[in-house]
């Protein structure tokens, strides 16, 4: 498949609530993920902890939406849109953008852009 249709499938899978069997489909083994400057979280495995951690800290989902998808030589880009309640942070709406670089199907590097 191509980048876009991937990312597409991806972005459904997280959509319909299936974050995680899409992150260990579509994720590399040596994901690199690194939140705005924070330091990266480097390993399939550190990032699954990081990502179950954080999805069972979500007390209600009220929404998510893509807004904007861009697609180059390797990369793709997503806008989204945020809405949950979160046992530590309260009740979030957020804007943000993920980058992922792609390598044999798989994302390699993803970064997130929001504001805290």
């Amino acid at each position: 498949m191509d980048i876009q249709s991937l990312i597409n499938d991806l972005n459904n899978k997280i959509l319909q609530g299936k974050a995680l069997d899409a992150f260990e489909e579509y994720y590399a083994d040596n994901i690199v993920m690194q939140e705005n400057n924070d330091p990266p979280t480097i390993g399939k495995d550190a990032n699954r902890k990081r990502e179950q951690e954080f999805l069972a800290n979500i007390k209600e989902f009220h929404g998510a939406e893509v807004k904007h998808v861009a697609v180059g030589d390797n990369v793709s880009m997503v806008e989204w849109f945020w809405d949950y309640t979160h046992t530590e942070m309260g009740r979030v709406k957020s804007d943000q953008v993920a980058i992922q670089t792609w390598q044999d199907g798989k994302i390699i590097n993803e970064k997130f852009y929001y504001s805290k």
